[in-house]
Formats: structure tokens, C-alpha cells, sequence
């Protein structure tokens, strides 16, 4: 079953810089080698998000149903989407963190979200990542919050991103890109595979 969500009928919702800080130590302790696919979103046009039960990742395309190829990249030389920020996941814990409800982790914008700790430490670029019949692999591209992101979840969300502790924890989420397609679903186990 699919829910389509739009990102403009949705009240922002800003946590105190003190709110965030109080919960930063419920994202770190987030679950290490193995975890669970909490939410799949794919986003259909733009300024839509759809939570799917289900989806498939597909080597060249990403989710499909998301329109990841068709937006490009800024950081690529021609524009074209970039491989290596094909499948965007978030922290379940830090996505409640900012949204305040599960109703509105759709609004960061990733694809996956799953309640396991990506921090720089745990997952070093090149981690593999197992879920449902799909692994997708860590990269090294930056993924930052944007000014959608301040507008929904405030600007102490943002910056909490973006401090030291932000970045070594990854609040903001990580990129991927899939290498081995297949189905995963909510609910699915996500096993970390170290290189």
C-alpha cells in the first residue's frame, strides 16, 4: 500500500536547538551490525514523496518510481544524475528527531530509513549494506542539508547537521549506490557487511 504525501501541505515543525541536542544520544545508539528497514519513500515528481510497503532497486535507476536519474546533479560535470548518490538513507532516530512524527520523516527527502547507526565510524565508504534482496554500498559523496530541509525542520536542525558531532554521526544521512538489485520492503533486516 502507497501513501502519496505532498511536501507543501505540511506545517513546518522546529525543535529548539535544546530539544535536538537532548536527543542526539538516542540516534547514537543506534543499532551497529544489523538494523530494520523502517520507511521506503520514493519521489514520483517533485515536491512529492510516496511511502511504499515495498519497492525495487535497480542498478541503473535506483527506486524505481523515484525520479533520482531524471533530476541530474549539480555535481556532476554534465549535469546527469550521480552514481554515487543514487540511493539516499537516512537514521530513522534522527529523522524523528527533526520531524517530531513518523508522518513527516518523507518531508528530509531520502529514500530509505533505517534505524541503524551510519556514522563515519560505523560505516566507512565502501560498506556494503544487505536488505531484503538488495545491497547497496556507501560512498563518499557528501550528503548536506538544503534550504527545503531548514524550511521544514527549522534552522537548529540544519546546523545540528552540519557541526562536527553532525557530520561524525551522519544526521543529515548518507549516499549509496546499489550494487545488486532486488526488493526490499518496511520491516526488512539491514546487515551491515564490512569491507
Amino acid at each position: 500500500m502507497a501513501a502519496d504525501i505532498g511536501t507543501t501541505e505540511h506545517t513546518p515543525f522546529h525543535r529548539s536547538l535544546e530539544e535536538l541536542l537532548a536527543g542526539v544520544d538516542h540516534v547514537r545508539e543506534s543499532p551497529r551490525d544489523s538494523g530494520v528497514l523502517e520507511l521506503v519513500v520514493v519521489r514520483p515528481h517533485r515536491g512529492q514523496r510516496r511511502v511504499q510497503e515495498v519497492a525495487t532497486l535497480d542498478l541503473g535507476l535506483g527506486v524505481l518510481g523515484d525520479t533520482w536519474i531524471e533530476r541530474g546533479s549539480s555535481r556532476t560535470a554534465d549535469g546527469s544524475a550521480n552514481p554515487e548518490a543514487q540511493v539516499t538513507v537516512m537514521n530513522a532516530r534522527a529523522a524523528d528527531l527533526v520531524a517530531g512524527a513518523r508522518d513527516r520523516w518523507a518531508l528530509a527527502g531520502d529514500q530509505l530509513y533505517v534505524d541503524l547507526d551510519l556514522s563515519v565510524e560505523n560505516l566507512p565508504t565502501g560498506t556494503l549494506l544487505r536488505v531484503g534482496d538488495a545491497e547497496l554500498e556507501v560512498t563518499a559523496a557528501p550528503h548536506t542539508g538544503c534550504a527545503q530541509f531548514k524550511e521544514r525542520f527549522g534552522g537548529d536542525a540544519l546546523r545540528l547537521t552540519a557541526t562536527p558531532d553532525g557530520r561524525s554521526l551522519r544526521l543529515r544521512g548518507i549516499n549509496t549506490r546499489v550494487v545488486r538489485g532486488g526488493e526490499i520492503r518496511a520491516g526488512d533486516t539491514v546487515t551491515v557487511a564490512r569491507p
